[in-house]
């Protein structure tokens, strides 16, 4: 039987986590290892650029799409790092109003 998720080099996020996923304080030491060990394959798969070679990686693809709800490590893990990716950055002023959506981010998703 094949190895799920095998990835020949650590997968870092340099634009978001410039200083590594453990250091951000996004994630536990556990989930950032997870994303270093394992996110390129978790990148591939779910952008479908790899092909599932096992029921895992299947299930986890089916996760990506949103046929299922995630239950596993590897699962959760990815779910939070997309969400994580996908926030609106905010900003706050020198002139002490409200902290501001950045222009440049997409905030047609945020509810009021």
């Amino acid at each position: 039987m094949s190895e799920s998720f095998i990835s020949k080099q650590r997968f870092f996020d340099n634009k978001k986590y410039p200083r590594g996923f453990s250091r951000h304080g996004d994630f536990t030491i556990k989930e950032a290892q997870l994303l270093e060990k394992y996110g390129h394959a978790f990148s591939e798969l779910d952008s479908g650029k790899r092909q599932p070679v096992t029921d895992e990686e299947q299930r986890f693809v089916d996760v990506c799409h949103g046929n299922q709800l995630p239950a596993t490590d590897k699962e959760k893990v990815w779910v939070k790092y997309m969400g994580c990716i996908n926030k609106p950055k905010r900003f706050h002023t020198l002139s002490g109003g409200k902290p501001q959506l950045d222009p440049g981010e997409d905030f047609s998703d945020i509810d009021d």
